[in-house]
């Protein structure tokens, strides 16, 4: 038998240039968050077309940061989707809230802001949409009701970085946005996140928390409020400026993977879970239903074919005391759910063989 290439299901890039900063800021002893950071927060204000951005150690931070700074405290309810990756759920939980889950839509993977009313108590105070895969929550709905029952709206962005909606890019349409920088995203920088806001208030929170409360770490002359360290660093900082300069051509070629594949697979037995791309959505991840995943798993493996399984419903956490709730949405998307081989690194030829190994396999 031949031997085939492996094919990954990420493939990323840290190419030349970001290693030549990263030596620059080095060479100039500019390791912590200095002025690199500085130049990086700038740059993807300007990208983002917000007013304030704040970069921490990771996404998780960015959520637990924006929890903090609207003052979510014990006792509090936060709504969640079922289907997001369990950070956005730990976030609540870490800081004494109760997490309150949603189910998703029946064709997408995102809220139904259908169901949010009536799970809201006099102790919801925010919640938090999360754009899956680049995809938009439906953020004229939710704002509505989020105003009518005055909550906070934290826009969990880890994964739909550069995607818009007709309002413009997601997670800059609400009181905070957050996004991640880890490596299975369109931009990253080995660890990282940011938040984003348009509410200079809300901005020197997040600024605060990120250093135990305090904006000035040189010379404190009071502890403002509770904080903790999560700060960036200008090495990773110097690497993400140079991967923002890539945010074009790596949008165009997801896209182009994601065309490859609806085009490709049409008559499969794996069926694509849809983004709108005229929208503006830019699907990082090849996402698709099957109902004998694991088989697909095991077969695509023998052909050096990795995928990945959906990770599992948030109810599915039993410290939630949801385990037993119904989620009927959710759960198919957390049974079928299969990620193909994508990545802003990861060739069309590779995606070609994929779809031909795929179109080949009997079960």
């Amino acid at each position: 038998m031949s031997e085939k290439t492996n094919i990954n299901w990420w493939r990323t890039e840290i190419g030349s240039a970001e290693i030549e900063s990263v030596v620059l800021a080095m060479q100039n002893e500019c390791i912590s968050q200095g002025k690199i950071t500085q130049k990086f927060e700038c740059l993807l204000a300007e990208y983002l077309e917000v007013e304030h951005v704040v970069a921490v150690s990771n996404g998780s931070s960015a959520l637990l940061l924006a929890l903090m700074a609207v003052g979510v405290k014990p006792g509090d309810e936060v709504i969640v989707p079922n289907r997001t990756w369990i950070a956005t759920a730990h976030a609540v939980h870490l800081l004494g809230a109760k997490v309150v889950l949603v189910d998703v839509e029946s064709h997408r993977p995102i809220i139904d802001i259908t169901k949010i009313e009536a799970v809201i108590t006099a102790k919801t105070k925010a919640i938090i949409p999360v754009h899956m895969n680049g995809r938009s929550v439906d953020m004229i709905g939710l704002k509505r009701l989020a105003k009518k029952h005055q909550l906070f709206i934290i826009e969990d962005a880890a994964q739909a970085f550069s995607s818009k909606n007709s309002r413009g890019f997601l997670g800059t349409q609400s009181d905070v946005g957050c996004f991640s920088l880890s490596m299975a995203k369109i931009m990253a920088t080995g660890q990282g996140g940011f938040a984003v806001t348009n509410n200079a208030n809300l901005a020197n929170k997040l600024r605060a928390i990120r250093t135990h409360g305090v904006e000035n770490v040189k010379d404190p002359q009071q502890w403002q409020m509770v904080g903790f360290n999560f700060r960036y660093t200008d090495i990773q900082a110097a690497i993400g400026i140079e991967q923002l300069k890539k945010i074009p051509s790596r949008k165009a070629h997801l896209i182009d993977i994601y065309q490859q594949y609806e085009q490709g697979l049409r008559t499969s037995p794996l069926t694509l879970i849809p983004a709108d791309i005229e929208q503006g959505e830019v699907p990082i991840y090849a996402e698709f239903l099957v109902p004998n995943r694991n088989e697909w798993i095991n077969r695509l493996s023998e052909n050096n074919i990795e995928t990945r399984p959906f990770y599992p419903c948030i109810n599915k956490a039993d410290y939630f005391d949801y385990f037993d709730i119904n989620f009927p949405n959710a759960q198919l998307y957390g049974d079928q759910g299969l990620y193909l081989p994508s990545g802003p690194a990861q060739s069309i030829e590779n995606i070609k063989q994929v779809i031909k190994t795929v179109n080949s396999v009997e079960l």
